[in-house]
């Protein structure tokens, strides 16, 4: 069996309904997962969860921004192998528009609630010895920043801060920790937002491979650090931009 097989594995997804999220999902029962997958959207996540190759799949439709909503999902979770945590949303606002609840929305939703699932996980003793969480982060935020991002980038550095230290107190365990660090990605998010495809084309230029990410490239990755063949990575930040912070 290949060390990168996720075969007799158990892993959690959140964030699978669409995107990046949806990708991963896919892609781990391709490699050989049982998953539990987590989202906001029922509906959606119904239709993820029909992409699944493989069997004994399980489907978890819940509000993780909630604490009700981060409690219901541990309790519904057996014991896992993974957790890849991929929730967040971005909103652009420049700093002297933010208001208390604009930092109080990004920072949980990005941040806090992902800190809290995996706190409750390890209390409830839902992770393995040997397990692999594995956080998606950004380049916003860790290696660079964009006008108007202030807070997604805080909330992005929050969770890479977070994992580094939690790295350190699970290793006697087994469990490692790792972040994936994407740039821009091409995902539904994306082709429904405000951005013309002229404006679009032209910021794929300030990329050297001249092209944004698929959501599989990042789903490939998490593959990687979810399986055996990375047992000896841990507290990393794996870096997907296609070269952008090279400039």
């Amino acid at each position: 069996m290949s060390v990168f097989s996720l075969k007799n594995k158990t892993i959690l997804i959140t964030g699978a309904s669409s995107g990046i999220g949806k990708a991963m999902a896919i892609a781990c029962a391709q490699a050989g997962a049982t998953l539990i997958i987590s989202g906001r959207n029922k509906e959606r996540l119904e239709h993820t969860f029909t992409m699944l190759e493989g069997s004994n799949h399980l489907a978890f439709a819940t509000d993780l921004s909630t604490t009700q909503g981060v409690k219901l999902l541990v309790d519904f979770v057996p014991k896992i192998d993974g957790f890849v945590s991929n929730a967040g949303i971005v909103e652009p606002l420049l700093l002297q528009f933010i208001e208390t609840s604009d930092i109080e929305k990004t920072l949980h939703i990005n941040a806090i609630s992902v800190i809290e699932l995996t706190r409750l996980l390890l209390q409830e003793k839902k992770i393995k010895k040997g397990a692999s969480l594995v956080f998606t982060s950004s380049i916003n935020g860790n290696k660079c920043a964009y006008i108007g991002s202030s807070l997604y980038a805080a909330s992005k550095a929050m969770l890479t801060g977070f994992m580094k230290a939690i790295a350190l107190e699970l290793a006697p365990k087994g469990i490692r920790a790792n972040t994936i660090e994407p740039g821009m990605i091409e995902t539904e998010l994306l082709k429904n937002s405000d951005i013309s495809l002229e404006d679009l084309e032209n910021d794929k230029q300030n990329y050297p491979l001249k092209r944004y990410g698929k959501p599989e490239e990042v789903a490939y990755a998490a593959i990687f650090l979810l399986s055996d063949a990375s047992s000896w990575t841990t507290g990393t930040n794996m870096l997907l931009d296609g070269g952008y912070t090279l400039h």
